[in-house]
């Protein structure tokens, strides 16, 4: 038993969250199990390839950080374009860091 006092889930049980049938594919590769949650948990399934995208050329840490923000907004619309919205944020904050680390040099 877990410090919770709740059982560790089988595999069996974890697979069955799952619609695999749904991606009309395998999937194969952990980015692409990531992008497929991504769209889940955002409910935005007709964008799962720009999930599934996301998850394998973008810095893992940006993407669980625009997700976390998603999960504690209210009274969202679509949960997916603020997603989109807070990621670039992050991504230009980046950027920004970058070019002033190489300024100072």
């Amino acid at each position: 038993m877990s410090r919770s006092g709740q059982r560790f889930k089988s595999v069996r049980q974890l697979l069955d969250n799952y619609d695999l049938d749904d991606t009309g594919k395998y999937i194969s590769q952990e980015f692409q199990d990531y992008g497929y949650r991504l769209a889940v948990e955002l409910d935005d399934l007709e964008n799962k390839s720009l999930y599934i995208k996301l998850a394998k050329e973008t810095e893992r840490k940006l993407l669980e950080q625009a997700r976390t923000f998603v999960k504690d907004a209210e009274n969202v619309r679509s949960k997916g374009r603020l997603f989109m919205w807070k990621l670039g944020q992050l991504k230009k904050e980046v950027r920004n860091k970058k070019q002033e680390k190489g300024k100072k040099k």
